[in-house]
């Protein structure tokens, strides 16, 4: 059920719509648009008496949202979500008119293997850093990363360079700690549909960063970010990083179609990761330049000095001067579109 307010009604007006949808047992969610507030109502199993609340001040009428997923579809919000990521060196937008670039070692290694990267990384002007503190891999004896000592190192890269870091959380401890020491939490793939730790991240204060599950369709993927955002989190971002299928010339199969599909039904913005959406370093630009071309809010790319010595996934990290190379190109793009790299 959906509750759209008028375009001059007050935030006391909205309060109590709000407030009168908690005393009904359900749970309100008021999500500001560019020219009225609609109230999302999650937690009902049948009807709602649109009677009661249709006739309260400020109220334009009720629809009812038809969709499984509710708060993340364009009936609840019709105009593109910008999320906010504050970091050292400003706030970077996501979504909108504005392409996000995010780059990074696909795991924390060292301190050094990090400064490194992100010295270099600097100079592009990037201000988002992602690394991996946690590696959920097919492999128990694959690299699992360094955990919490990972994290401090992401920290001072952050306190040195001004990054606003990105990294993924596994489990419910693993991301109290990801929200103590970053600026944004990501949910791997294979962690999609852990429901559990969607809901730990619906109830974080950092945005989130959802990847599409290995196998999940659209429904899927978007039920997935219902789930943050019925808990009261509503910055998030999605990230398509590639599908199982039959091609045996690649890691996965990135599937761009889903960009434009999301942007249809959905009001959050979506990333790709070419990296993961590949698994080789060379078809990394050429996709690059395909995700921004259809539409994508950000790409979330792997970037090492040395990646012939990566501990993970060094076969798909680009160096970076390849990076400085796609980010021009990116840009170029982006004119193209009327669109702004951050």
């Amino acid at each position: 059920m959906l509750v759209v307010m008028q375009s001059n009604a007050t935030e006391e007006q909205v309060r109590a719509v709000c407030e009168r949808i908690e005393t009904l047992g359900l749970k309100a969610h008021a999500i500001p648009g560019s020219g009225r507030t609609a109230i999302g109502i999650t937690g009902n199993s049948g009807a709602v008496d649109l009677g009661v609340l249709e006739s309260m001040s400020g109220v334009i009428e009720c629809i009812p949202v038809t969709k499984p997923y509710k708060l993340v579809s364009r009936d609840v919000k019709e105009e593109d979500t910008v999320v906010r990521i504050p970091t050292p060196s400003g706030d970077v937008l996501v979504g909108g008119e504005h392409i996000a670039m995010v780059a990074g070692p696909c795991a924390v290694e060292t301190e050094e293997q990090c400064f490194a990267i992100a010295s270099q990384l600097k100079a592009t002007g990037i201000r988002l850093f992602r690394g991996g503190a946690y590696k959920p891999r097919t492999s128990p004896y694959s690299f699992q990363g360094l955990g919490l000592s990972g994290l401090k190192i992401l920290s001072m890269v952050r306190k040195q360079y001004g990054f606003g870091i990105v990294t993924e959380a596994i489990d419910n401890e693993s991301l109290d700690l990801v929200e103590e020491y970053a600026d944004v939490i990501q949910i791997g793939a294979r962690n999609m549909q852990n429901f559990s730790l969607l809901k730990r991240a619906g109830r974080a204060k950092l945005p989130v960063l959802l990847k599409r599950g290995m196998s999940a369709t659209l429904d899927e993927f978007l039920m997935a970010a219902e789930y943050i955002l019925s808990e009261g989190n509503y910055n998030v971002m999605l990230c398509e990083r590639g599908v199982r299928t039959f091609s045996d010339f690649s890691r996965n199969t990135l599937d761009l179609a889903v960009v434009p599909a999301v942007k249809k039904r959905s009001h959050l913005p979506i990333l790709v990761d070419p990296s993961h959406g590949t698994g080789k370093r060379h078809k990394v630009l050429p996709l690059s330049r395909a995700a921004v071309a259809v539409g994508a809010d950000g790409l979330l790319v792997e970037v090492h000095h040395q990646p012939e010595k990566a501990l993970s996934d060094g076969i798909q990290s680009i160096v970076p001067d390849e990076y400085a190379e796609l980010l021009d190109e990116v840009r170029q793009i982006s004119t193209v579109l009327k669109r702004k790299v951050n």
